[in-house]
């Protein structure tokens, strides 16, 4: 595990990258029950002593400890593997619904070719039955600069957001670029029974209000702003590489039909259409 650094650069992993985003964002709590790929999360975050650092008994004890923290204003991560996911699902559904009040990420590590796990999960189905919006990074650097985003994400629209992980992307090393520490300020709680006690009264009012958040016009527009604007991450990052390498990484989409099966062997065509 990399040390603490105060250079400019630092050799990181996903998990440790993700660390150092949360808490250039301002974090304060943080919240996990162990599980690989994602331990190494809360174990890099325990080195931060100016941030509320706990393990939980289970997944839903954790999930509900950093809602509440995020609800009383602090800026809060949940972290767990794609199976622990599953023992949160209660409070993530209902999360949605009630809410937050300061920036709540909800990180899930899924384990592809299950390396570590019993089974395999692809959370991004869990972001749009849940109803919240989900960051993906690609690489370390990547996802020091979306979990920021992902805290603006979830203040902006009042809702937890997911950043999905995987082994691959938490167990990669890279130069990640070190920023300052910037925190926000902590708005007071806000007792507010209608919002946060979802009783099935409240609750129907409060779905309403979350397939309008799906749905308005003018959410559209401004995601598609902050698309545009993680789009720009993603460039700036992977012209970074390019520097490194002094080669040119050319990126090609491929459409399932095109790809054909020819004389025993697959055989690959790829799409004119660049990205």
């Amino acid at each position: 595990m990399a040390k603490m650094s105060t250079s400019e650069k630092a050799l990181l992993s996903g998990n440790e990258a993700l660390v150092h985003g949360a808490y250039e964002a301002g974090l304060s709590v943080a919240c996990a029950y162990p599980g690989t790929p994602s331990t190494e999360i809360l174990e890099t975050l325990a080195q931060f002593p100016d941030v509320d650092v706990q393990w939980s008994v289970n997944e839903k004890v954790t999930f509900e400890v950093a809602l509440g923290a995020a609800i009383a204003g602090a800026r809060s991560l949940f972290a767990c593997k794609h199976v622990g996911l599953n023992v949160a699902m209660d409070p993530l559904m209902t999360s949605s619904y009630t809410g937050v009040q300061a920036g709540f990420v909800v990180v899930v590590c899924d384990d592809p070719g299950m390396h570590s796990s019993q089974n395999e999960q692809d959370t991004r189905w869990v972001a749009l039955y849940a109803k919240v919006p989900m960051l993906e990074p690609s690489s370390p650097s990547e996802v020091k600069e979306f979990v920021k985003e992902a805290f603006k994400i979830s203040e902006r629209y009042d809702t937890p957001v997911i950043v999905r992980m995987t082994t691959r992307v938490s167990h990669t090393k890279e130069n990640v670029t070190l920023g300052k520490r910037e925190v926000p300020p902590r708005p007071e709680f806000e007792r507010n029974i209608p919002k946060y006690v979802m009783v099935p009264g409240n609750a129907y009012q409060r779905h309403i209000l979350v397939e309008k958040r799906e749905t308005s016009t003018a959410c559209s527009i401004i995601r598609s702003d902050e698309i545009k604007h993680l789009n720009e991450i993603r460039e700036k990052i992977r012209r970074e590489i390019e520097n490194v390498l002094s080669i040119g990484v050319k990126v090609t989409l491929v459409e399932p039909k095109t790809i054909k099966r020819s004389e025993g062997k697959a055989q690959r065509i790829v799409d004119k259409r660049t990205v």
